[in-house]
């Protein structure tokens, strides 16, 4: 099979059936065969019902529904394990991100020789003061943390390789780091593509100003588990080994001072409380250091979703 496209959504009836039909109209046209995920994250609306008829009619449509919301990560993470195309295609529901693209970005990845192709919405029709500038922000630090030169990490619009979503997992909100995953996981050619970005035409955004606090909060925590997530005792010990080292010097140091000097005052110096909490510091990082090894080796799977309804789907 050439593609699979992964469309997370949640109640977006109104904008299915035209995207399904755009989608079609583009595939067919490039002869291309085809497997379109609909991952429904728990709609309140007629979402599911329209998925269900737009299978009836072509069922190269697919879907998943959650029994309740989990996220976008968590619908992505079930898409890619459900996809089975050589060329993995991920887009939003709400048709601001046109089908158009999907041949040229597939083109990336099989002669262009990409693990990852990430649209770039070059211009956006989104508020400027809630959307753009925040977003601007958060690439210019996704860049700087990451050292991937990528203007958009947040498009929905890209493409991958099979072998690349069957590598990863997504997880919490770390979609919006899926291409800082990936290059930890050892695939590093990530290419980019300037997309269209239409205007919203039915519905509103579902993703408030709190996505701007957790998206900081994700590149933070993407950023350690990438470096330290297989070897955590790499970064507690050493900083625990600095802390103990720095409170046991001071400690020596306050101890000699009260025998050479014996009207020295030992606990009424700042110096002598602040030497303690470093040592005890250390020492908490030590035991940090050494439980999250064993949560590393022993964690429990993270990603277990409870799934409601499928469609064209084993």
């Amino acid at each position: 099979m050439d593609l699979s496209i992964i469309i997370p959504l949640l109640n977006e009836e109104e904008s299915l059936p035209e995207l399904s039909a755009w989608i079609e109209r583009v595939l067919t046209e490039n002869d291309l065969s085809y497997e379109v995920i609909f991952i429904d994250d728990g709609s309140t609306d007629n979402s599911w019902n329209v998925i269900e008829n737009i299978s009836q009619k072509n069922n190269c449509f697919k879907g998943i529904k959650f029994q309740r919301n989990y996220g976008k990560s968590a619908a992505l993470n079930e898409g890619f394990k459900a996809a089975k195309g050589d060329v993995v295609i991920t887009m939003d529901a709400d048709l601001q991100d046109s089908p158009d693209e999907i041949p040229e970005l597939r083109k990336m990845i099989i002669k262009g020789g990409f693990d990852i192709v990430s649209g770039w919405k070059k211009k956006r029709y989104d508020n400027t003061l809630t959307k753009n500038i925040p977003s601007k922000i958060f690439n210019a630090a996704a860049r700087l943390s990451s050292g991937i030169k990528l203007h958009d990490f947040n498009c929905g619009l890209k493409a991958y390789k099979r072998k690349v979503v069957k590598s990863i997992e997504v997880f919490g909100e770390m979609h919006r780091y899926i291409p800082v995953i990936a290059k930890g996981a050892g695939f590093k050619k990530i290419g980019e593509k300037v997309v269209e970005h239409r205007a919203r035409k039915y519905g509103v955004t579902k993703f408030g100003w709190e996505r701007f606090v957790n998206g900081f909060l994700d590149l933070f925590t993407i950023s350690f588990v990438n470096k330290f997530g297989k070897r955590p005792m790499h970064f507690f010990g050493f900083w625990g080994t600095v802390f103990f080292l720095i409170g046991l010097a001071s400690v020596i140091y306050l101890i000699v001072s009260k025998f050479i000097y014996t009207d020295f005052s030992l606990t009424n110096k700042p110096a002598f409380y602040i030497a303690l909490t470093a040592i005890l510091g250390g020492m908490q990082l030590f035991l940090s250091g050494f439980v999250a090894e064993l949560v590393a080796r022993n964690a429990a799977e993270r990603n277990v979703y409870l799934i409601e309804d499928r469609i064209g789907l084993s």
